[in-house]
């Protein structure tokens, strides 16, 4: 049920208000009062929660259990002289722990974009006189001042209004300000983006003045409460970090397993203690691929670059991978999923509905013309036409209008001074209308546009074609029920009419706005971007569902989700108001029917995110305002607009839109799908690769045999492969199919759908191959000759072993050559590792041995067996799913 809020002023009549707040509206507060409040309620500024100190933050990066045991691995490697190993493992561990401690450091950004926002001035009464003060030191009863351009620096009860006009966009997600009035229809259940006679910090005076008694300082305002929710958000695991901590312990585990029954069968067979110990720990070593968060950072790093590209700047690189898995993106409305530019699509004219692409200039008839030069001319917007620097300045209804008549080949320049404006009669709450006068040749036209009710009650006549009709109660049904169709179909309608004069009339609404001449319609709405639906037909073939969150009427919001496909048949949408009547269970029981959630609080955005979670999805979500923050940082994925997206919001998210586009978003999602199974292909190529490693060792000592690698040869191996060839398997092309699968499950394994069977058994083919390849050699040529012999085919065929990772089902021959790195990175470790044999002066560090030809053609077909091996196992598997 509905949460208990702070008092709702709001609802309070103007006697009941003076007496809680213990004000007089004409003198203020006085010093003594003051004093008195601020020290009750403190400073009107947003306070910070506890902060941690970076070193802090840093040395909490080395709490994860794999950093842990990458440190260990590090310290013993030094011990055993392995420098070039010690160096690159804290490097690696450095590096995350720096990355950490910039994405944690998140919130305080945030909190400090939000301080900015604060107005640094306000005019208020005190003491009975007019004064400036610092913003922080206004108390709740102090009476402010508002003119057009003024930041509102607390939150408060309208007490005066002329004609005032509020941008709220920032707060409430709507995108037209918002006329403010002293009274209206309020109820409990009423939505902060409805309380029109309440304005709010970090909302902008747009036009007319105002006066206010302030209800709420600091943290109490509504964009304080915003704060706090930043604050207490505690950000989330990414998927990917999930695994990789998970996939550490594992391996450190199986690492410690492994490395004391070695040490123990090789005591108990009589080995040396100490070449026992030596090899434990290189087994250890071994066992754990130190370079694989190198690999995934350097992998997500390439990921952000190619994401820059196309638009998305990445601020936490993780968020590259979990867009990957992302199975729901909220998205709002205005400028991501439309166009942000309230557009003329239908004109009512000539008894007629028309498409507004219809109309030509050519083709004008009287009455459309009017309508079209009404609209420019009874009108304060101002368009520059400047290619290089265009400004639009002027209410966003107005600006579309003057668009619209530019677009028909009008300048309104031109025509202001065809027919210059002589009068006016600015629009106000109660007419609803506004009028202008113009001189026009010998005579005067006044222009009058509006509501279109208010309008049709000041009309006698109405034009039809060429002729000056009379409005008969017919035909002003007719009009009404147009008006209607299109407030129903969620345009923005306004109406338009003239009266001529042979002289100037005096400028008054009872001349002016009396016996009009009825000349039209437009409908206007913010129309849907083109490319959205196709993105929004990509994410349902790809398995994502594309929600709605929007500070929009209920209305508006599914009619254009309905044209964008996000919105189907049998669908709900809901409000925030009918979002406060349930629970959180109930919400989660109906979100996966929910499309649109209109008209909803920063608080609701926060319940929508937690709701998906709690049923195992990962979301993403999109904003840009203030109210957008906190559910920005809730979700797995924070998505802020680069251009309207506010500090706040910017600061609060993963990955910053600089085109400000839905589309841009479903592109990350293929981009991180992408990465995630470059960053699979890494760990299955590595795994198995230590594997391999791993069982020639463990599995040679169970059986008695001698020794087939000495520490040297597996941290060298270790070296050669681990880095260089895994890093170019993040370098691989998408498949062509990344987009047709459906996301994976949050909890799901790195090494589910098959990926842990073959892991195990590709390492146990290599593992096998190489077991063989040292009994055969050490039999036929000596201890010596085996060891050089399978450090060779150890080494060579994981190298070959990095074609078979390329697809899990496809060919290695398939593709064979669209990755460069790939071949680059073979042809250098082949290099090094051949270089270790055929120079005589590194035999004795390695010890190792030279290789006569029946030697080397061995190595050779040792190397290149798994990679014929695997392109079997592969072709059966393809006949068998054929095959179903």
């Amino acid at each position: 049920m509905k949460n208990s809020e702070s008092t709702r002023y709001d609802l309070m009549d103007d006697q009941t208000i003076d007496r809680a707040l213990k004000v007089n509206r004409q003198s203020g507060l006085n010093d003594r009062d003051v004093q008195a409040r601020r020290a009750k309620y403190g400073t009107n500024e947003l306070t910070e929660g506890k902060k941690v100190s970076v070193f802090q933050k840093f040395i909490a990066q080395f709490k994860d259990f794999l950093i842990l045991v990458l440190i260990i691995a590090a310290v013993i490697s030094g011990a055993l002289g392995e420098m070039s190993d010690t160096v690159l493992i804290l490097l690696i561990v450095v590096l995350n722990a720096i990355i950490g401690v910039i994405q944690e450091s998140k919130a305080e950004s945030a909190m400090a974009s939000l301080k900015k926002m604060t107005v640094h001035e306000a005019k208020v009464i005190r003491n009975g006189v007019h004064q400036v003060i610092r913003s922080e030191q206004l108390v709740p009863g102090d009476v402010v001042l508002l003119e057009a351009g003024d930041a509102v620096p607390a939150d408060g009860r309208l007490i005066e209004v002329a004609d005032l006009k509020v941008q709220e966009s920032a707060l409430t997600g709507e995108s037209v300000p918002v006329e403010k009035t002293l009274s209206g229809k309020f109820d409990v259940n009423t939505p902060l983006a409805d309380r029109t006679n309440m304005v709010y910090m970090h909302s902008t005076v747009s036009y007319g003045r105002g006066k206010f008694i302030v209800t709420a300082t600091g943290m109490e305002t509504e964009i304080g409460k915003i704060a706090g929710m930043i604050q207490n958000t505690e950000s989330r695991t990414t998927p990917l970090t999930q695994n990789i901590n998970q996939l550490g312990k594992t391996l450190g585990l199986a690492a410690l397993i492994c490395c004391g029954v070695v040490f123990a069968v090789g005591l108990f067979r009589g080995g040396d203690p100490l070449e026992m110990f030596l090899t434990a720990v290189s087994l250890a070593v071994a066992a754990i691929p130190e370079g694989l968060p190198a690999i995934v950072t350097v992998v997500l790093a390439l990921g952000t670059t190619r994401l820059a590209k196309k638009n998305a700047i990445i601020r936490k690189l993780p968020a590259v991978e979990t867009l990957g898995c992302a199975s729901v993106i909220c998205s709002d409305k205005t400028g991501t999923l439309t166009q942000n530019r309230m557009t003329i699509k239908k004109v009512y004219a000539n008894e007629e509905i028309i498409d507004a692409e219809a109309i030509k200039e050519d083709g004008f008839i009287p009455s459309e013309k009017f309508v079209v030069r009404i609209g420019e001319l009874c009108n304060d917007a101002q368009i520059s036409k400047d290619p290089d620097h265009p400004v639009e300045v002027g209410d966003p209804t107005e600006i579309a209008m003057v668009d619209y008549a530019d677009k028909l080949g009008f300048d309104k320049n031109i025509s202001s001074q065809e027919a210059p404006r002589v009068g006016e009669l600015p629009f106000d709450s109660e007419r609803k209308l506004m009028t202008t006068v113009h001189h026009y040749h010998n005579t005067f036209l006044s222009f009058t546009k509006g509501a279109p009710d208010c309008l049709l009650a000041k009309c006698t006549h109405y034009l039809k074609g060429y002729e000056i009709l009379e409005l008969t109660p017919e035909q002003r049904k007719k009009i009404l029920a147009v008006n209607e169709k299109l407030a129903n179909d969620s345009y923005r309608v306004l109406g338009y009419a003239f009266q001529q004069y042979h002289e100037k009339p005096e400028i008054s609404s009872e001349i002016l706005e009396n016996n009009l001449v009825f000349a039209g319609l437009t409908g206007m709405i913010d129309p849907p971007r083109e490319e959205v639906r196709d993105s929004v037909k990509d994410c349902h073939q790809a398995g994502i569902k594309t929600v709605m969150i929007t500070g929009d009427h209920k209305q508006t919001a599914v009619a254009i989700a309905r044209d964008l496909e996000i919105f189907q048949d049998g669908d709900l949408a809901l409000s925030g108001e009918e979002m406060d009547q349930l629970t959180d269970k109930e919400l989660e029981d109906i979100i996966s029917r929910t499309s649109v959630f209109a008209r909803v609080s920063p608080k609701d955005k926060v319940r929508i995110v937690k709701a998906w979670q709690h049923r195992g999805e990962v979301v993403a979500m999109t904003g840009d305002g203030v109210n957008d923050a906190p559910a920005l940082k809730q979700a797995d994925i924070g998505c802020a607009m680069g251009i309207t997206g506010t500090d706040v919001s910017k600061e609060a998210a993963d990955m910053i839109l600089t085109d400000d586009n839905f589309s841009t978003i479903v592109s990350a999602v293929k981009e991180g799908r992408g990465i995630y199974d470059n960053i699979k292909k890494a760990v299955h190529f590595l795994l198995s690769c230590n594997i391999a490693e791993i069982l020639v060792i463990f599995i040679a000592t169970l059986i008695g045999l001698p020794q087939p690698l000495l520490p040297v040869h597996i941290l060298w191996i270790n070296l050669v492969t681990d880095s260089l060839p895994a890093l170019a398997l993040g370098m691989e092309k998408q498949s062509d199919d990344v987009m047709q699968e459906k996301p994976r499950k949050k909890g799901e394994s790195i090494f589910a759908n098959g990926l842990g069977r073959r892991i195990l058994f590709q390492g146990v083919v290599l593992f096998l191959i190489s077991l063989v390849v040292f009994v055969a050699a050490t039999k036929n040529y000596g201890i010596a000759v085996g060891r050089t012999m399978v450090f060779c085919v150890l080494g060579l065929s994981q190298l070959t072993h990095l074609l078979n990772v390329r697809s899990e089902n496809q060919s290695a021959f398939h593709h064979l050559f669209t990755n460069r790195y790939l071949w680059g990175a073979m042809g250098i470790s082949v290099l090094v590792q051949l270089i270790v044999i055929f120079i005589p002066g590194l035999h004795s560090f390695f010890n190792v041995t030279a290789l006569n030809g029946a030697q080397w053609g061995i190595v050779i077909a040792g190397s290149i067996a798994p990679l014929f091996i695997v392109e079997i196992t592969k072709l059966i598997q393809r006949g068998l799913k054929q095959s179903k």
